[in-house]
């Protein structure tokens, strides 16, 4: 009999269960049949996957069938592919716990809450440099994936406002953004959701694999709405050079009498640039920025769950986009793509600012920083590989050494991210071992590190990439460190049984991992622009 292709477990699992019990459970004494303790009655039999079933069990029950299931995602703290937080003061969790059945936007029964929304969108737009943390306007989000969605928008309406006042059709050709060819998913999901014309900048080596400024002013047009730039790329940690991209504008407007707006990605920046190296200008402080949006829940040091927009000023945000609600008890407004939203990670964001400050700010900062410094010389210095993040060099350095400076403004700025291939002496010397096992070697010693392509032009590099949290701490890099070099000289030696992996590699190129449970088959997506929208 041939092997199935594929075997279905669920069906698998169903054919071998026991058909005639031997053993049941009784009553005793002649009183109701006892449960049995752990589990209930699912100790026993199957639990429904896809249907309710007729009885539930008790709570206890329930959390302990769940929190066994959930025992098989990844640690948090070793999930190093991830910009979310994962760890807060137990003061923190607290507030979290007692605030957690609150609904931000019901402000009129919870008026303390949205006073603390207000106060948070404050302290942001004077962080930003606002011209007046007073009159700027901003709102709390799920995330900055939503964040982002309202920059564009507002963008673009005050586009077709203009169109329309000078008689122009706002239809053809239509309206365009222009973005970096490595936009995070969220920006591209803008330009086709809400029917924007997305342009995306090839990123090359010598832009150091981010938005080129001279590259993109190619792509501006009278119908740009506007350019996205981001402040600390997902793909490798750079950040995007915001004041070449807005002087260049500047020269373009003065030309054309065309004003294309900068809407900053500042997802995980917003929060690391402001703190570590003010000097830098990526914020308000540059006329052409109209909104900035961040994610509390990243190196905003918060639980996930809460992002920020913020717009300069009102006059950015068409007051069209804003609704006023009548039936929750008070006059409310609201603009945002979610209407009720938990209070619970604002409040958590609000704890940060107060407890933290700008120095708990700056602290924390500085400390992944030096870790990402830590790792990214370490892993240069075994000569298996290239470190392509630039946090560890010194600004504008040609030279690819590393420095050792007791100035932070000495160091090339960027996120506490090391981006990693390996270098092309290995390559070279050792051209059977695959990049890829790294990733997944990794993954059985507990870390979660992820290996990936980069944008189009790029797309045959590969990269790891390690992002650096306030909890990855230095006893962690140490240890990841040792594990990357353990693997790398086992792969490397023919003599270990981890050098037969890279014989796999050759054989077949594998497919990217689909989860089984997916209802999407291949070719239901559209097809890949390159970023990280990848289809379905």
């Amino acid at each position: 009999m041939a092997l199935s292709k594929r075997i279905n477990p669920d069906r698998i699992i169903q054919e071998s269960r026991d058909k005639h019990p031997t053993h049941k459970l009784t009553s005793i004494h002649g009183e109701a049949q006892v449960s049995y303790a752990y589990g209930e009655r699912y100790a026993t039999m199957p639990i429904p996957k896809y249907h309710l079933a007729s009885k539930g069990v008790g709570a206890d029950a329930a959390y302990r069938l769940i929190h066994d299931d959930l025992a098989l995602d990844g640690s948090p703290l070793l999930n190093l592919a991830s910009f979310v937080h994962t760890w807060m003061p137990p003061q923190a969790q607290q507030l979290v716990e007692e605030n957690i059945s609150k609904n931000l936007i019901d402000s009129d029964e919870y008026p303390a809450t949205q006073v603390i929304h207000t106060r948070c969108v404050s302290i942001l737009a004077d962080l930003w440099h606002a011209p007046s943390a007073k009159s700027a306007i901003g709102t709390a989000t799920t995330g900055s994936s939503e964040a982002i969605q309202l920059g564009g928008l507002a963008m673009k309406r005050i586009w077709q406002q203009k169109r329309k006042a000078e008689g122009k059709s706002i239809h053809e050709p239509g309206p365009n953004i222009v973005m970096g060819a490595n936009a995070q998913v969220a920006l591209e999901k803008f330009a086709r959701y809400f029917e924007c014309e997305c342009r995306l900048v090839p990123v090359t080596v010598e832009s150091k694999y981010r938005l080129d400024p001279k590259k993109a002013m190619e792509y501006v047009d009278e119908n740009t709405i506007g350019v996205y730039v981001i402040l600390g790329s997902t793909y490798t940690g750079h950040y995007e050079p915001v004041k070449e991209m807005s002087d260049l504008l500047d020269e373009y407007e003065a030309k054309t009498g065309h004003f294309v707006p900068i809407h900053v990605d500042a997802a995980s920046g917003g929060f690391i640039a402001p703190f570590v190296t003010p000097k830098l200008d990526w914020d308000f402080k540059l006329p052409r920025v109209v909104s900035i949006n961040t994610s509390g829940h990243k190196f905003g040091l918060s639980y996930v769950g809460v992002g920020w927009v913020i717009w300069r000023d009102k006059q950015h945000l068409p007051k069209d986009l804003i609704f006023e609600l009548h039936y929750l008890g008070s006059v409310e407004y609201s603009f945002s793509l979610n209407f009720s939203r938990p209070a619970a990670p604002i409040i958590a964001q609000y704890f940060n600012f107060i407890h933290l400050g700008h120095e708990g700010y700056r602290s924390v900062g500085l400390s992944d920083l030096q870790n990402a410094r830590l790792l990214s010389r370490a892993l240069e210095k075994t000569g298996y590989y290239t470190v392509i993040s630039d946090i560890h060099r010194a600004v504008g350095a040609q030279d690819p050494e590393g420095i050792d400076d007791a100035d932070i403004e000495a160091y090339e700025p960027g996120l506490p991210v090391v981006a990693f291939r390996f270098s092309d002496k290995f390559k070279e010397k050792y051209p059977e071992v695959q990049q890829k096992w790294i990733q997944t070697l990794l993954r059985a010693k507990g870390w979660i590190v992820p290996n990936y392509e980069l944008p189009p032009t790029l797309e045959k590099i590969e990269i790891l990439r390690v992002v650096i949290r306030e909890n990855v701490t230095e006893v962690l890099i140490d240890q990841l460190i040792t594990d990357i070099l353990e693997i790398t000289e086992q792969l490397k030696n023919d003599t270990s049984s981890l050098h037969g992996l890279n014989m796999l590699g050759q054989a077949q190129r594998p497919r990217k991992h689909e989860h089984p449970d997916s209802k999407f088959k291949d070719g239901a997506g559209r097809k890949s622009s390159g970023t990280y929208a990848r289809p379905c």
